[in-house]
């Protein structure tokens, strides 16, 4: 049996005497073509690359596209607040009624003022101190263009003794505590003003309406001589509070007023005026003691 014929061609004895074949392409020599390998593998990585590198693109495009729907959908809720403002709701579309209430105060008022008056109508009341000095202070008093001259001051608690007539009586039964006097000089004038106390207002109102009739003794001394005593004179009696006061207003030399003597008529009503106002000042002065007192 010949094993000559028909054979692979492995060795030199074979037909045609060649190597066996590695390649696979057309002219396959008997080595393998390495740089066709070499040139084939750069291929395989290059084409694995551009897919890494695609892919990632195509990665990043979608996380881009899903945040921009997240904002989109984040701001599609305020998309009111930047509308024109024609197209804003308007105030009878928003609901009034609200879940959280608004802050509540306890309702408060201020306490009434204190009134002045109150405090020099009761003797309960009227404590502030009192003397001729602080009803009729300084040695002299100005009302308007006219300046008055202080003379001769006194208090004492015997009312009638130092009134004349009816006004004596007066003073008695309405029960008057104390009478503070003062006299002022202008020009050959002078005036004595008597401010007589008492408990309630009441009285005081009820002594100055009986007192038609009488007048308070003028007070002489500090240079002002005897006045009043046996001329005729002009007298005036008023009350505010628990305070009644009168007034004596005459010459110097003696002479008697008439109708015509304005400037006694004058000088009385100044120092009236004045004493007026020195009891406001008593009560406005009290009362705002009061109102700040701790």
């Amino acid at each position: 049996m010949s094993f000559g014929q028909g054979g692979p061609e492995w060795g030199p004895g074979a037909s045609g005497g060649r190597p066996p074949r590695w390649g696979s392409g057309p002219g396959a020599g008997g080595t393998p073509d390495w740089a066709a390998l070499a040139d084939a593998s750069a291929a395989r990585a290059r084409r694995r690359k551009m897919l890494f590198i695609g892919g990632g693109a195509l990665a990043t495009v979608a996380v881009a596209a899903a945040v921009a729907v997240v904002v989109v959908s984040a701001n599609s809720g305020d998309q009111a607040s930047n509308k024109p403002s024609d197209q804003l709701p308007t105030a009878a579309d928003i609901p009034s009624d609200t879940t959280e209430p608004g802050p509540s105060f306890a309702e408060t008022s201020a306490p009434p003022p204190l009134d002045p008056k109150e405090f020099i109508s009761s003797a309960d009341k009227d404590k502030a101190p009192l003397s001729p000095d602080t009803l009729y202070p300084g040695t002299k008093l100005t009302m308007g263009d006219a300046v008055y001259k202080k003379g001769e001051t006194g208090s004492s608690p015997s009312c009638p003794d130092i009134a004349r007539g009816d006004l004596s009586k007066v003073l008695k039964s309405n029960g008057c505590t104390r009478m503070i006097r003062a006299t002022y000089t202008k020009d050959g004038i002078a005036v004595t003003v008597g401010v007589a106390l008492f408990d309630t207002e009441a009285k005081a109102t009820k002594a100055k309406t009986q007192a038609d009739k009488g007048n308070v003794i003028s007070l002489p001394g500090s240079g002002v001589p005897t006045f009043c005593r046996t001329s005729i004179c002009r007298s005036t009696a008023n009350s505010y509070g628990r305070y009644a006061y009168f007034t004596i207003a005459g010459f110097t030399n003696g002479k008697s007023v008439t109708e015509k003597d304005s400037s006694v008529f004058k000088t009385g009503d100044d120092i009236a005026e004045f004493t007026f106002r020195q009891i406001i000042r008593r009560g406005e002065a009290q009362a705002s003691a009061a109102a700040n007192a701790p």
